[in-house]
């Protein structure tokens, strides 16, 4: 399972993606997530600029993204 920290309130859902290095690019992302095979929070998603918050569980082709937010609130994503 793949974590990103969250630098911000929250990242959009094809910047997480891209982020976790599970699509090159963010067309990619408008592909993968309008052909319906991205889920967040086992509900299908087709909307890229979805925000993710802390404890959101993306789920992509086998793969898991948890989203956590920094103590601190203030990080980079990997």
């Amino acid at each position: 399972m793949e974590t990103i920290k969250l630098r911000d309130e929250y990242i959009k859902l094809g910047q997480a993606l891209k982020a976790a290095g599970l699509v090159g690019s963010g067309v990619d992302a408008k592909y993968v997530i309008e052909d319906g095979k991205v889920s967040v929070n086992g509900q299908t998603e087709y909307q890229r600029g979805k925000k993710l918050r802390d404890g959101d569980i993306v789920t992509f082709e086998g793969n898991t993204i948890k989203i956590e937010a920094h103590p601190d609130g203030h990080t980079t994503m990997p």
